[in-house]
């Protein structure tokens, strides 16, 4: 098995693992009589650990490489799930959402800066395209084993299986302890040593990052106000819970889909032009969106958005890989994990703020204007990409 299916591999079972931890504990909370705050921390914890702690990740996987930073996030996440099945309480639940968060940030960080070192400028395209399904197949399948689990076995026992998921990887990585960071891994390592590491705010000041972080910014935000707010509209006009869910999945197929051919956009259009016609397709679903209330149209329209967004995301982090430094992609694409967390934490409560005071419509539709300036600002011009 070559170096890069074998990272798709892990990441598939990390991705898996993620999603139906969030489903498991955020459901045992709740079982054992958690209030809505409660399980809105816990999956804040999430997202906490991604923004404090990526970019020192990726300062880490520049100066020390891959494999100790996914020992310890499979180490980290299975120690976590095993705290609520032998102390069944909200604090070993909590507690195990803040060790899978840092679970995620160690694979985040270093799975993306792998598919950018084990590349070259004829795959890297097709790379980060398979990276990005790896990612929708674990957000599809996470879920269901979450759900089957507790429904077959009880959260208590959930919580085990997950537990065991998440250790193993480290029977594969022991497997390929030796060859995993060897060729363009090791050749990046090397660079590291010979490049002046200076500031991340330094980095940030470099043109080419601080278009994509923002543009970044923008996309992450954009699908989470639409997970988020989707299902509140959906009620709103009286749609039933299961109609819902075939709408909001309707996005995450379409993700999948557009990311299948996405090589071959980003080869005959280049990446500057399918990110911005990414946001161009954010933007007019959105626009659309409260003004139908015909299921199947918003089936049609979250399918849209999902296609933008599906293209959009793993042309950033290829943006962001290509810009950074010599041995410092790893800190790039830190700082790039780093902003789409703080923004997915303050970008509810403004939109839901506006959504309070002004109603659903003029929130979509705020949504949709910041999907225009991210057209505008990832367009290609001249001097610039695509």
């Amino acid at each position: 098995m070559s170096s890069i299916n074998f990272i798709f591999i892990l990441n598939v079972i990390q991705c898996t693992g993620l999603f139906a931890n969030k489903i498991v504990l955020a459901l045992f909370a709740l079982e054992m009589g958690a209030p809505p705050l409660i399980v809105g921390v816990l999956t804040a914890l999430f997202s906490i650990a991604a923004a404090t702690l990526a970019i020192p990740v990726g300062r880490l996987a520049d100066r020390f490489g891959a494999r100790w930073l996914l020992v310890t996030g499979s180490t980290g996440a299975g120690l976590g799930l095993l705290l609520p099945y032998f102390v069944p309480s909200l604090v070993s639940v909590l507690m195990a959402g803040a060790l899978c968060g840092l679970s995620l940030v160690c694979y985040n960080v270093t799975t993306q800066n792998l598919t950018g070192l084990l590349s070259n400028a004829e795959n890297r395209a097709r790379n980060f395209s398979n990276y990005s399904l790896t990612n929708s197949a674990g957000a599809l399948l996470g879920p269901l084993i979450g759900g089957f689990s507790i429904d077959h076995v009880g959260h208590t026992l959930s919580c085990l299986c997950l537990a065991l998921l998440a250790f193993l990887p480290l029977i594969m990585l022991a497997t390929r302890w030796n060859t995993l960071e060897k060729g363009a891994v090791r050749r990046a390592n090397s660079e590291a040593r010979l490049v002046s590491e200076g500031s991340t705010l330094a980095l940030f000041r470099d043109p080419g990052i601080r278009k994509t972080v923002i543009t970044a910014s923008f996309l992450s935000s954009g699908l989470n106000l639409f997970s988020a707010y989707m299902p509140v509209y959906g009620h709103s006009i009286g749609l039933s819970a299961s109609v819902i869910g075939v709408i909001v999945a309707m996005n995450a197929t379409a993700s999948f889909a557009i990311r299948a051919v996405l090589p071959k956009m980003i080869a005959r259009l280049k990446e500057g032009k399918v990110l911005a016609l990414s946001f161009c397709s954010g933007a007019l679903a959105l626009m659309l969106m409260p003004m139908f209330q015909n299921p199947v149209v918003l089936g049609v329209l979250a399918f849209t958005f999902g296609l933008g967004m599906g293209a959009g995301q793993p042309v950033v982090t290829m943006l962001i890989f290509q810009f950074s430094p010599p041995g410092r992609s790893g800190e790039a694409i830190g700082l790039k994990i780093t902003t789409n967390h703080l923004t997915n934490m303050v970008s509810p409560i403004v939109f839901g703020g506006i959504a309070t005071a002004m109603g659903l419509s003029p929130m979509f539709w705020l949504n949709a204007v910041m999907m225009v300036l991210g057209c505008y600002i990832s367009w290609p011009r001249k001097s610039g990409t695509g």
